[in-house]
């Protein structure tokens, strides 16, 4: 069973949307547990309070480098062996290559993080790996935190009709996946591509891997150029001539 636990100031937003869909007949069936735990459960003082303002002034509260161990520590018992990730706008951003890493794995433990962020020697101390969902700022980590669970739950066996499904989607081989239609066959004048209705099986396939190429060099080029570059790659250990 994958094992999800989020470390959060809102414990009552989890499983929220993953309880429903793929994500909840899953958890359901047992194929996956989410596990939210308080973080204030981990403060000392009569008022819990897991934040203190910044070192060196400034705007917001920090969380605390302190409770958030305790929290780590307490989850790493929980359940141990699992990766813990930070959300975090300043973590590297996720990509569908760790989804699958994290999905084939025994689960792991997330961390939200609130106010201005983390106290930088939670990152020293413990193993926490921080990641982003993207180049924006959210209230809280705890949406992001859905974001890549859902990710990950939706890759577990069994949870997705076929075992196929995801195979040519975004990002599996690098690209934006090609372009889908269905009926009716005209659409306010507009019809579907005569290739796809050729039952030419070989000529799909090609037009499908051109539309996937095109889209991705016009609407993400930083994608196109690292698909590129991964195509021209030599072999793992393969030695360059040099002049």
């Amino acid at each position: 069973m994958f094992i999800a636990q989020i470390i959060t100031l809102y414990p009552d937003m989890f499983p929220g949307p993953l309880g429903q869909s793929l994500a909840g007949r899953a958890l359901r069936e047992e194929r996956w547990r989410c596990d939210a735990i308080q973080l204030r459960d981990f403060a000392t003082d009569r008022h819990r309070s897991v934040d203190d303002t910044p070192a060196g002034g400034g705007a917001g509260m920090v969380l605390r480098a302190d409770v958030l161990a305790r929290a780590v520590d307490h989850a790493a018992a929980m359940a141990p062996g699992l990766p813990v990730l930070a959300l975090t706008p300043r973590g590297a951003p996720l990509t569908q290559d760790r989804v699958r890493q994290l999905a084939a794995g025994p689960g792991v433990t997330l961390l939200c993080g609130r106010f201005e962020g983390f106290d930088e020697r939670l990152f020293e101390g413990r193993a926490v790996e921080p990641v982003s969902i993207g180049d924006y700022v959210l209230s809280g980590g705890e949406m992001g935190a859905l974001v890549l669970l859902d990710a990950c739950v939706r890759l577990l066996p069994g949870v997705m009709g076929a075992a196929s499904s995801g195979d040519d989607e975004s990002f599996e081989q690098g690209l934006l996946e090609y372009p889908h239609y269905t009926r009716p066959f005209e659409w306010e004048g507009r019809t579907i591509p005569e290739v796809l209705r050729s039952g030419d099986h070989a000529r799909i396939a090609a037009w499908r891997k051109s539309m996937a190429e095109t889209d991705t060099r016009l609407r993400r080029p930083d994608l196109w150029e690292r698909h590129e570059g991964a195509r021209v790659q030599p072999p793992s250990g393969a030695r360059r001539d040099k002049d």
